[in-house]
């Protein structure tokens, strides 16, 4: 039996822009959302606010909140977000597909009758998903949007963790312990940020990290339990490191670097153990990606040290669509 959909259904759905007087709707929406995180936070999206033109959306189903869409825009040109590691359209635990198919849909109608061309959406990798929300995968393949990038992230699932068996892995982490090296959580970023982060950055990559030492600590006095930061000691000196940004579902390795004498004494081996074990109640351990070049080049070293800890390859995908393709949305429904 076939249910027709009410044609009225598909007409209360409106769009507005992000004003700073709607922070607290906005926040108490990413609290309750099914495919968000703090990252999605204004307090978060905000502390870059100087360097990206927010043009972030709400969509309403009458007086409701029903998505978001946290964005900046750039030439005619709608991002999800370029501040941020992942974005796209945010949608309510108990949004059903009518609401994310209607949301999206009045987003691109909204968009082009604003003169911006396209919108360059930059998913959420699932693995951060609280429920299933693969909508918008079939709302893009509907608008015949085009996929523009694509990194692979290595990452761990808990609940089915691989054994350690790498030699060359066991033998760091044995290293480490020889070496009595020590892990501690710490509240201080500064050591790692000026001792072993930056210089081996620069060194190295000849790059800064993304997060200055001033951001960094900015962040996480806004998110005291998101955002953490675990340091090795050799005999008390700092010789590795890893920046932590925790949310409900996955631990993510924001930063990770180790020194001379951190390479020497097996620390970043010492250190991943340690948090593989620490971390084992969140359902992912999240390496991050090992991509450059826009995603067309993999890190083959970087790869295979995440591997040997069992981390195993998921995609994070950017698509491009053009907001002229709404009209592909019309008359979908049987």
């Amino acid at each position: 039996m076939q249910t027709k959909i009410n044609k009225n259904e598909l007409e209360n759905y409106t769009v507005k822009k992000y004003n700073t007087s709607q922070k607290e709707l906005w926040d108490r929406f990413i609290e309750e959302a099914k495919n968000a995180t703090f990252l999605f936070k204004r307090d978060f999206m905000d502390y870059h606010s100087h360097r990206f033109q927010d043009n972030s959306l709400l969509v309403f189903k009458e007086e409701k909140l029903v998505a978001v869409l946290p964005a900046n825009i750039e030439n005619n040109v709608l991002f999800s977000h370029q501040g941020l590691t992942y974005g796209g359209l945010v949608l309510g635990k108990r949004s059903s597909f009518l609401d994310a198919f209607e949301s999206f849909k009045s987003v691109l109608t909204f968009l082009e009758s604003e003169s911006v061309v396209t919108l360059n959406l930059k998913l959420i990798p699932k693995i951060y998903h609280v429920l299933p929300s693969d909508e918008i995968d079939y709302l893009l393949f509907l608008t015949n949007a085009t996929l523009s990038r694509r990194d692979i992230t290595s990452c761990i699932d808990s609940n089915n963790r691989l054994k350690i068996k790498s030699s060359n892995r066991l033998r760091g982490i044995k290293k480490g312990a020889k070496n009595e090296l020590v892990v501690k959580k710490e509240a201080s970023f500064e050591p790692f940020w000026n001792e072993v982060l930056e210089p081996n950055l620069l060194q190295t990559h000849n790059q800064k990290p993304v997060h200055s030492l001033a951001e960094i600590k900015l962040l996480q006095s806004r998110f005291p339990n998101n955002i953490l930061q675990f340091n090795v000691y050799r005999e008390n000196e700092i010789v590795a490191g890893a920046t932590i940004f925790e949310t409900e579902n996955v631990a993510h390795a924001q930063y990770i670097s180790a020194n001379e004498k951190g390479r020497q004494t097996g620390g970043l081996d010492f250190l991943f153990n340690y948090l593989l074990n620490h971390y084992s109640h969140k359902k992912y351990f999240d390496f991050g990606i090992v991509n450059e070049s826009g995603g067309m080049k993999v890190n083959k070293g970087l790869l295979h040290w995440k591997e040997t800890f069992g981390g195993r390859s998921i995609t994070h995908d950017f698509y491009e669509v053009k907001t002229e393709n709404h009209k592909l949305l019309n008359d979908i429904f049987l």
